[in-house]
């Protein structure tokens, strides 16, 4: 099938996997009603939030600068005695901060349903109150997910139907810094059966090699839009593969739809979308321009539109990737509950960060251990 027919009938194809991903998350909670805490008194649910500060381990360098700390917001919905936890990570490039996810926070009032397993009634009212601001609406979403869960006496991984003996190994991310640092970066790195390389800054051929000094585990390299020139980007990725390299993160600016697409025919490796899909919405304008996505719960709103964004990649043939911004435990674990469905995964943001406030999933052998609690399966430190 060619690749102008596979774009004509996109939007009939993902509408019908969006839709049977919608459906599988309603029968599920639906065939396990049974777990439901029974009750004659109409419940209110409350929404809490606190900001919070997230100290890096070490300084975190991309193409486009340089950070030590990364604000988030810890959110709880409180429903019949139950607590479900959630969180909101604010990178700077998200343009989200304390001050507008305290303010978007602030207009939604829970207590107007008296039912937290109406998920989608509830989250097509949050994602009303205003448009974007979708690290905060993600910190809702997860809270409720986490709360539903506990509720049904489950961990989502099993609602959805996924084998937690099927997640993937996580990356451990290696950021750009001096050689003396990233080789120490490196080291740290031992437990890990694969490395995230960030690219971009203009050094990119010694990044590779003072890793290379240190380890000789396959690597996959996140550029974060630092290339410009396609020629040089193709020649640098054949390079790239001969260095044990298996995927290339957002090589090129999302803008630089024409070159990145003729890059992706070119490559001998895939070519993954990271700044350039965000929501639902992106699938379409990615599809047939790169090999696959890396979805995330704080660009996309949380983990139902992460579901069902997965599920539509992959039904239109692309790889999937799960990754995440620096955050706690929270957010992660909840990201990690989706894992059995990702070719790859990134999920190491609490692993990067000194102060994390929530135990939940484990790395083990480098793969990603889901915790066989309910909900996403955190409990507060």
């Amino acid at each position: 099938m060619g690749k102008n027919k596979n774009r004509r009938d996109f939007l009939k194809t993902a509408g019908f996997i969006a839709g049977s991903a919608f459906l599988v998350t309603g029968m599920n909670a639906c065939n396990s009603s049974g777990n439901r805490r029974k009750t004659t008194v109409r419940k209110k649910m409350t929404l809490k939030f606190k900001p919070y500060e997230l100290q890096l381990k070490h300084a975190f360098t991309l193409a486009s600068g340089s950070r030590t700390t990364t604000p988030v917001m810890l959110t709880e919905i409180e429903y019949d005695g139950i607590t479900g936890y959630g969180e909101a990570s604010m990178p700077p490039y998200l343009g989200e901060s304390h001050e507008s996810v305290r303010k978007f926070l602030s207009k939604a009032d829970l207590s107007r349903f008296n039912d937290p397993f109406l998920i989608a009634d509830i989250l097509e009212y949050i994602d009303g109150l205003a448009p974007g601001n979708y690290a905060a609406k993600a910190s809702v979403d997860i809270a409720l997910h986490d709360l539903v869960g506990k509720l049904m006496q489950q961990p989502w991984y099993r609602i959805w139907g996924f084998n937690p003996e099927h997640t993937p190994d996580t990356s451990f991310t290696i950021g750009i810094d001096k050689p003396d640092v990233v080789r120490e970066k490196t080291r740290e790195a031992a437990p890990y059966n694969i490395l995230k390389v960030k690219l971009g800054g203009g050094n990119d051929r010694k990044m590779i090699e003072n890793v290379r000094a240190v380890t000789d585990k396959p690597l996959c390299v996140d550029v974060n839009q630092g290339w410009k020139d396609r020629g040089e980007a193709l020649e640098m990725i054949h390079w790239l593969k001969e260095q044990g390299v298996v995927f290339v993160e957002q090589p090129m600016p999302k803008t630089a739809v024409d070159d990145i697409a003729r890059l992706t025919q070119e490559s001998p490796l895939p070519v993954i979308a990271d700044e350039a899909v965000q929501t639902m919405d992106d699938i379409s304008k990615v599809f047939g321009v790169y090999s696959g996505v890396n979805i995330k719960l704080m660009k996309c709103g949380g983990m139902r539109a992460a579901h069902q964004m997965a599920l539509t990649a992959k039904g239109l043939g692309m790889k999937v990737m799960f990754g995440c911004m620096t955050e706690t435990s929270c957010a992660v674990t909840a990201a990690a509950q989706l894992s059995p469905l990702a070719d790859w995964a990134d999920l190491d943001g609490n692993l990067l960060i000194s102060n994390d406030v929530f135990d939940g999933l484990k790395v083990v052998d480098g793969r990603v251990v889901l915790p066989d609690r309910p909900g996403i399966g955190v409990v507060p430190r």
